[in-house]
């Protein structure tokens, strides 16, 4: 069984967004060798090496756990400051 080009660029697109994490997230890190994972299996592929279907399901599992998990630490937009109000008034 082969996977599909489009599993490969949701891949791509999956890395792409565990990149943008905050630094300030331990799940940054975390994702930094998952990130790598993802590197070695998309350079694989596109060495026209077959990846197997297993892989890419736990690759891809993985990083939607991740970047759900670093989404719950943002804050919602009612629980954000404004900076105008926090600036010091001379």
């Amino acid at each position: 069984m082969t996977v599909s080009n489009t599993r490969i660029d949701f891949l791509r697109l999956l890395s792409a967004r565990l990149e943008r994490l905050s630094v300030d997230s331990i799940w940054a890190r975390r994702a930094s060798g998952l990130r790598r994972s993802l590197f070695k299996a998309l350079e694989s592929a596109e060495a026209g090496h077959e990846l197997p279907p297993e892989q890419v399901d736990a690759l891809l599992e993985r990083s939607f756990d991740i970047l759900r998990k670093a989404a719950q630490e943002i804050p919602a937009s009612g629980e954000l400051s404004d900076p105008r109000s926090e600036r010091k008034q001379p």
